[in-house]
């Protein structure tokens, strides 16, 4: 299963796996199904860093690299196509800008997105997995 992780879900995983349920850690353990992220999350933690708002133990490149090694994920693309597609999703879904491309992503390439945000988890138009669970 390819696996798109969410922007909080990455810093679980690396940093405070004790957030994750227990069946979202046999996954993202499971070397038949292959992470992603998305440099949509990498620009997320970013921002968060620069607000002050999320403190890392070492610079973000670091950090970035330390978490591809103990994670081994791969980069998830994000391209013009699923920039356009996150402003055309079906149904009603919120207006994060973030989000709604990790969506698009999920849905352009068939990935299942592992979020712990229940307005995702609500969205019928994409395959998701509860981080919680």
């Amino acid at each position: 299963m390819n696996l798109l992780l969410d922007t909080h879900v990455l810093i679980w995983a690396e940093s405070q796996e004790s957030r994750l349920g227990p069946s979202t850690r046999s996954l993202l353990l499971d070397p038949s199904n292959r992470l992603l992220v998305s440099p949509v999350s990498i620009l997320e933690i970013a921002r968060l860093i620069s607000l002050s708002r999320l403190i890392l133990r070492k610079p973000l490149a670091d950090w970035l690299g330390e978490a591809r090694r103990h994670l081994g994920f791969d980069d998830a693309p994000f391209d013009h196509r699923s920039a356009i597609h996150s402003y055309e999703l079906p149904g009603d879904f919120h207006k994060d800008p973030a989000d709604r491309m990790l969506v698009a992503t999920a849905r352009e390439y068939g990935y299942t997105l592992v979020t712990a945000d229940d307005l995702i988890i609500g969205y019928p138009h994409a395959s998701v997995h509860d981080a919680r669970t």
